[in-house]
């Protein structure tokens, strides 16, 4: 049988119930911020991370943040897209022996639709999740941020691991 021709339980649509769950996470963390916190209100949770209400109209590191507006919609556009292309991705995964790759791609749609979510709905992404060391600041992030770093992590991941087999490795 082919990736292409997997019935629908074989196949890496198994982890999309990650993506939802990814999903609300997300959007329940937003709804409980900003129904607690005011705008850029901080709260110190660890001496390397606080909380703090925030709004990113751009993309990652609030690239774009300052622009006319145009931004949301190429942005809702480009999570909407990648999202197919991974969801049809997913599709030719077999579940149970590609199950790195696709617990990657199952959390990179979660996020990008998570944030997109809030750029249909707010017109900016909202952001909570403030990591700090001295005075150097990472910039704030939220569950669906996290998410699709931890996806592209386990795609790489994937990727080193496969690598390996390829070399004679032990994977």
């Amino acid at each position: 049988m082919s990736a292409a021709s997997l019935p629908a339980a074989a196949s890496g649509w198994r982890w999309l119930p990650l993506s939802l769950a990814v999903i609300v996470a997300d959007q329940a963390s937003k709804t409980w911020i900003v129904h607690h916190f005011f705008l850029f209100e901080r709260v110190r949770l660890l001496p390397v991370l606080d909380v703090i209400l925030t709004y990113n109209k751009g993309a990652a590191f609030s690239m774009l943040d300052d622009a006319a507006g145009w931004q949301r919609w190429v942005f809702v556009a480009l999570a909407l897209g990648v999202s197919v292309t991974l969801i049809l991705w997913l599709r030719r995964l077999a579940a149970a022996t590609q199950a790195l790759i696709a617990c990657g791609l199952a959390l990179i749609v979660g996020g990008a639709l998570g944030n997109m979510l809030d750029r249909l709905r707010l017109g900016h992404v909202i952001d909570f999740i403030l990591a700090h060391w001295g005075p150097h600041y990472f910039p704030a992030f939220n569950v669906a941020d996290s998410a699709i770093t931890i996806g592209a992590g386990l795609l790489l991941l994937d990727a080193w691991r496969e690598a390996r087999r390829g070399q004679g490795g032990s994977g």
